[in-house]
C-alpha cells in the first residue's frame, strides 16, 4: 500500500529553526532567489528561541581599534582546547564585522560610546574589547528583533515540527508533524538550525525547545556528529531563580566590568586556578566553582558587583532577573551556580554549513564548524550563528539549483528509544555533568539501556527521543575521551592526554550505549 501525508509543499530550501542562524540562513537563500520555508515547532508568542536570550554580545574585530583577526583567533584556538579547525575559525572571524555590519544593515541597533562608535567590552578569554552589545545585556533580543523584522517577507510556519529528514542519495525533504496531521516538504535543501540539547539538564539556561532535535535529525540520517561531549557550563547561572526549563544567566560581561567571584566567606574562587582568575575561559571558571561549592558544601557562590558603577543601567537584564528573587546587585552579591548552556560539538559541518549528507547543512548551535573546539569562546555563537548561517543559505540556494526535482518518500511514524525527560535529566545531572568520571558514566549507561522503545507520535515523544538519542551520544563521546580538555572534565583522567588531541566522531547506526564500536576518531 502507498503512504500517503496529510499534506504536501515543494520549496527549494527548508530552514528548521527560527533563531540566528536559521533566519540569517532563509534571508541568505531567498535573497539569492530559492523558494524558502522556515520551520520552528513553537507557537507565536508562546516559545522563545536561544538568541532571545543572549546576553552579552558578539565577538568581532573592528577596524581602527587595537584589535586584529589574528588576535581573535589566537584567543579561539586558546579556549578550544586543541580542537579548533584553525582555518574554520580564521574563516569565520574574518567574516565577523562584515556579517554584522549587515544584520546592522538589516536594522540592528547596537550600543555605542560617547564617540558614536560601537561601545565595546570585554568577556572570558578575550584578550581585547571586541564584544558589542545592545541593550546593555540584551544582545540576543536585539538581534532575534532585528532578524525577526528581516524575515517578514520569509514564509514563516510555526507549531511545525520536523521528525524526519528524507533522503536516498541525497536530501529529498523532510516530514512534519502539525495540527493538521504528518505532511511532507519536498526540498533538494535542507538547513538545520535548531539550536542545542541544553534540555538533557534541568538546570539551563536553555529555553524549552532546546532538546538537540537537529542532532537526532542528522544522527538517524546517517550524518555524522562530533565533538558533542564537550557541553559548556555557564559559570555563572542564577542561583535561586525560577526552577523547570530555564534559569537565567548572569552574563560573563558583568565580570568583564569587574564583578568579581567569591564564595560565602568572601574568598576568591579563581585565585591561582588560572592567569586570568574570573576572566579564564568557562570551563576553568565552572570547575573552579563546582570544586569550591564541593569543598565548603555551599549550594552556591556569589558574583560580587556592589562596586561596579550604575550596574542596573548597564546590565538591566541581569538585574531584573536578581530583583524578580529578591537580589539587588548594586547592594547584595548575586547567588550564582554552573548551568548546562552550550553544546560545542553537533553536526559535522564545514564553514558553509555542508554535512556528509548532500543538501543536507547545519548552522548555529546545532553544528560543529570546527569553531569550537573543546570550548567555545565568550560570544563567538552569535557571531558564529550569523556567518555560518548566511553561508549555508546561500550554499543551499546554490545547492538547490543544480539538484532538480526530487519525490520525498513519506515514512510511517518511527519506533525509537525514549527515556522519561525528568528521569533522563536526573541522570546527565548526576552523572555526566560539570565533572565525569567512570563510574558515573557506566551509571548513565544502565539508565539509557532501560529506554524504552516505541512509535513517537507526538511533540513530547519527538523531544524525548531525540534527548535520549543526544544522551546516548554525549555518553559514547565522554566514555571514550579518557582525559580532562576544555569543558570536559574527568575525575579519573584530570589531565589532557596529548594522544587524544583529536575529535570524536559519532554515528548512529548500531548505537549501543556505551559501545566503543561507534566512535570513529576523525
Amino acid at each position: 500500500m502507498t503512504l500517503r501525508p496529510a499534506w504536501r509543499q515543494r520549496v527549494d530550501v527548508a530552514v528548521v529553526g527560527t533563531g540566528v542562524a536559521g533566519l540569517a540562513a532563509g534571508l541568505a537563500a531567498h535573497r539569492a532567489g530559492a523558494r524558502v520555508v522556515v520551520l520552528t515547532k513553537a507557537g507565536t508568542g508562546r516559545e522563545a528561541t536561544a538568541t532571545r536570550y543572549a546576553q552579552g554580545g558578539i565577538a568581532v574585530v573592528v577596524p581602527d581599534t587595537d584589535d586584529s583577526v589574528a588576535a581573535h583567533v589566537a584567543d579561539t584556538l586558546a579556549a578550544g582546547g586543541g580542537l579548533c579547525d584553525p582555518d574554520a575559525v580564521g574563516s569565520i572571524v574574518a567574516d565577523g564585522y562584515r556579517a554584522v555590519a549587515a544584520l546592522v544593515a538589516d536594522g540592528a541597533r547596537f550600543d555605542t560610546a560617547g564617540t558614536g562608535r560601537w561601545s565595546l567590552t570585554r568577556e572570558g578569554g578575550h584578550s581585547r574589547r571586541r564584544i558589542v552589545h545592545a541593550g546593555g545585556d540584551a544582545t540576543g533580543a536585539e538581534v532575534q528583533r532585528a532578524l525577526d523584522s528581516a524575515a517578514a517577507g520569509l514564509e514563516i510556519r510555526t507549531g511545525h515540527l520536523v521528525v524526519e529528514v528524507l533522503h536516498d542519495a541525497a536530501v529529498t525533504g523532510v516530514q512534519v508533524l502539525t495540527a493538521d496531521g504528518v505532511g511532507v516538504i519536498e526540498a533538494p535543501s535542507v538547513i538545520l538550525a535548531t539550536g542545542g540539547l541544553g534540555q538533557l539538564y534541568r538546570a539551563t539556561t536553555n529555553p524549552a525547545v532546546a532538546t538537540a532535535d537537529g542532532l537526532a535529525l542528522a544522527l538517524t540520517a546517517g550524518v555524522p556528529v562530533s565533538d558533542v561531549e564537550f557541553i559548556q557550563f555557564h559559570p555563572t547561572m542564577l542561583f535561586g531563580g525560577p526552577g523547570g526549563a530555564r534559569r537565567p544567566l548572569v552574563t560573563e560581561a558583568i565580570r568583564g566590568e569587574g564583578a568579581r567571584l567569591v564564595d560565602a566567606h568572601g574568598d576568591p574562587v579563581t585565585a591561582g586556578v588560572h592567569p586570568m582568575g574570573d576572566l579564564a575561559p568557562r570551563d576553568v571558571v565552572a570547575a573552579a566553582i563546582d570544586a569550591r561549592m564541593a569543598a565548603t558544601g555551599a549550594p552556591c557562590v556569589y558574583l560580587d558587583a556592589r562596586h561596579l558603577p550604575a550596574v542596573a543601567e548597564r546590565f538591566p537584564t541581569v538585574t531584573a532577573a536578581c530583583r524578580a528573587i529578591g537580589v539587588d546587585p548594586a547592594r547584595q552579591p548575586i547567588p550564582v551556580v554552573p548551568g548546562a548552556h552550550y553544546s560545542c560539538g553537533g553536526v559535522r559541518t564545514d564553514v558553509a554549513g555542508r554535512t556528509a549528507l548532500p543538501g543536507l547543512f547545519a548552522a548555529g548551535e546545532v553544528a560543529r564548524t570546527g569553531m569550537h573546539g573543546a570550548n567555545r569562546l565568550a560570544s563567538n555563537s552569535l557571531l558564529e550563528g550569523l556567518v555560518v548561517g548566511e553561508r549555508a543559505g546561500r550554499a543551499a540556494a546554490a545547492h538547490a539549483r543544480g539538484a532538480g526535482g526530487a519525490h520525498a518518500v513519506w515514512l510511517e511514524p518511527p519506533h525509537r528509544a525514549v527515556l522519561p525527560r525528568a528521569e533522563l535529566q536526573q541522570a546527565m545531572a548526576r552523572d555526566a555533568s560539570v565533572v565525569r568520571d567512570a563510574a558515573g558514566l557506566d551509571r548513565l549507561a544502565a539508565v539509557l539501556g532501560a529506554a524504552e522503545t516505541r512509535p513517537v507520535r507526538s511533540r513530547a515523544d519527538v523531544e524525548d527521543s531525540a534527548l535520549t538519542l543526544a544522551a546516548r551520544a554525549v555518553l559514547a563521546a565522554a566514555s571514550a575521551r579518557t582525559e580532562s580538555r576544555g569543558c570536559h572534565h574527568r575525575r579519573d583522567h584530570p589531565d589532557p592526554d596529548p594522544a587524544q588531541a583529536v575529535s570524536i566522531d559519532i554515528r548512529a547506526h548500531g548505537l549501543a550505549v556505551g559501545a566503543a564500536a561507534t566512535v570513529a576518531v576523525a
